[in-house]
C-alpha cells in the first residue's frame, strides 16, 4: 500500500509540474498568427482569437498573411521558424494534409516541421454558383458543364485547399470538365465569384452566407451528411444523387516542430477557453463553424488520418498541382 501512495504523489507531482510549466510559459515578446492564405474565414478566425491571446499572454499578438503556393509559403514560414512560441500557423487542409501527395517535393514536412496545438473548427461547404449561370440545382449543372466541356470555370482558394479536391471530385464522379482557377485566398476568390469572372466554387458558409442572402450568389448543395439547419430547404450533395458525398473544411493552430511541450500546452488551453467566450462562439456559430478545440493528439491523429484518405482522393481524380 505505502509503495502504491508513493507512486500516485510521484505521478501527482510530475502532473502539477507540468500544469505549472504550462501555466507559466509566456512569450517574451510579441506573437505572430501565420494565416498561409489572403482574406477569408483563416483570417476572420485568427483576428478574432488575436486581442484575446493578447491580453491572456500579456504580449502583442499580430495577425500576418503570408498566401501562396497553396498555403505553402505560410507553413513553411512558419515550420522554419523558432520554436520559441512566438510564431504560429492557421493551419487548414491544402499545406497540412494535401500538398505532401499533391506536390512532387515540399521543402517542409507537415507532421515533422509542425507541431498540432489543436484543431479549432470544422464546417461542411456550400456549392455556390454566380446568378447569371441558369441553373438551380447540381443536375442543371452537370447537364450545363456537360454541353460546355471546358467552358466553366471553378474558383478554390488555393490548390489543393478543400474548395478544390471537393471540386475535383464533382468532376470526377459526374464526368464535367471545368477550368481550375486557383486564388490565395477566399478574399479574391469570392471576388472575382461575385464578379462572373469565375462561374462556381465549393466554399465554407462564413466566405458565402452574406452575399447568398443578398441574392448576390445562389446556393445548389451542401457536402454534409446532413443539411445545414440554416440552410433546411437546400439539399446535400449525397441527396443530390451523388453517394458518399462528403467534404469537410477546417481550421486549426500549429507551431513549430521542435516546439517545447510547456508552450504547446499553454496555447492549446488558451485557445480552448477562447474558443468558448461567448462573443466568439457566438460568432463563429453565426459562420456556421462547429467548435472542436481538440488536444494536440487528437489533431495529430486527424492529420495522420485525413492525409492518408486524402491520398487516395488525389491519386483517384488525378489532381495536379498546375
Amino acid at each position: 500500500m505505502s509503495t502504491l501512495r508513493c507512486l500516485f504523489f510521484f505521478i501527482s507531482a510530475l502532473c502539477a509540474v507540468s500544469w505549472a510549466n504550462a501555466q507559466d510559459w509566456a512569450p517574451s515578446k510579441a506573437v505572430r498568427l501565420i494565416v498561409p492564405a489572403q482574406g477569408g474565414t483563416m483570417d476572420i478566425l485568427a483576428r478574432l482569437v488575436a486581442p484575446h491571446l493578447q491580453r491572456a499572454l500579456g504580449q502583442p499578438v499580430v495577425v500576418e498573411n503570408k498566401g501562396g503556393a497553396g498555403g505553402n509559403l505560410g507553413a513553411e514560414f512558419v515550420a522554419k521558424s523558432a520554436p520559441d512560441g512566438t510564431t504560429l500557423l492557421v493551419a487548414f487542409t491544402a499545406p497540412i494534409t494535401v500538398n505532401v501527395t499533391l506536390f512532387d517535393k515540399l521543402p517542409y514536412d507537415p507532421q515533422k516541421d509542425l507541431a498540432p496545438i489543436t484543431l479549432a473548427v470544422s464546417t461542411q461547404q456550400l456549392l455556390v454558383v454566380h446568378p447569371d449561370l441558369p441553373v438551380k440545382s447540381v443536375a442543371d449543372l452537370v447537364r450545363y458543364a456537360k454541353m460546355r466541356p471546358g467552358k466553366l470555370s471553378y474558383a478554390s482558394v488555393a490548390i489543393g485547399g478543400a474548395s478544390h479536391l471537393t471540386m475535383e471530385m464533382l468532376k470526377s464522379v459526374a464526368g464535367i470538365d471545368l477550368v481550375h482557377v486557383a486564388y490565395k485566398g477566399a478574399g479574391p476568390a469570392v471576388i472575382d465569384l461575385l464578379a462572373g469572372n469565375v462561374q462556381v466554387s465549393f466554399l465554407v458558409p462564413g466566405n458565402v452566407l452574406p452575399h447568398l442572402k443578398a441574392g448576390k450568389l445562389r446556393l445548389l448543395a451542401s457536402t454534409g451528411r446532413n443539411r445545414f439547419p440554416a440552410t433546411t430547404d437546400t439539399p446535400t450533395m449525397i441527396e443530390s444523387g451523388f453517394r458518399d458525398f462528403e467534404a469537410v473544411a477546417w481550421i486549426g493552430f500549429m507551431a513549430p516542430g521542435q516546439a517545447p511541450r510547456p508552450i504547446i500546452d499553454r496555447y492549446h488551453r488558451e485557445f480552448s477557453r477562447i474558443l468558448q467566450i461567448p462573443e466568439v462562439h457566438q460568432r463563429l456559430t453565426d459562420l456556421l463553424f462547429e467548435i472542436v478545440a481538440g488536444s494536440p493528439e487528437q489533431f495529430a491523429d486527424y492529420i495522420r488520418w485525413e492525409t492518408a484518405h486524402l491520398a487516395k482522393v488525389i491519386r483517384a481524380t488525378g489532381v495536379k498541382p498546375e
